[in-house]
């Protein structure tokens, strides 16, 4: 499974938000289950980024985000995050 997240950041938070989610990508990388994550910016729209996780299911998300760690790490980041669906199953 993956999870997309889009963020709206204001230009000038940007770099915070860059060095927040180098610290929310190293929390999950600690926690089972986690494949690999990247943040990446809109090729129009320069105040919109997308962080993208993949998981080895959804009981592996669920229990990372439950995590005090993550949650810490992740404050930061997800306070720029757009309220919408984002978790996405494969087969």
């Amino acid at each position: 499974m993956f999870a997309v997240t889009r963020l709206r950041v204001p230009a000038a938070d940007v770099p915070a938000l860059t060095a927040a989610t180098g610290e929310l990508l190293a929390a999950l990388r600690a926690r089972p289950g986690f494949r690999d994550g990247e943040l990446g910016r809109a090729a129009d729209d320069p105040e919109l980024f997308a962080l993208c996780t993949r998981w080895d299911g959804v009981g592996a998300y669920r229990r990372a985000l439950s995590a005090y760690e993550v949650k810490l790490a992740g404050g930061p980041v997800w306070a720029y995050a757009l309220d919408e669906p984002g978790t996405f199953l494969t087969d």
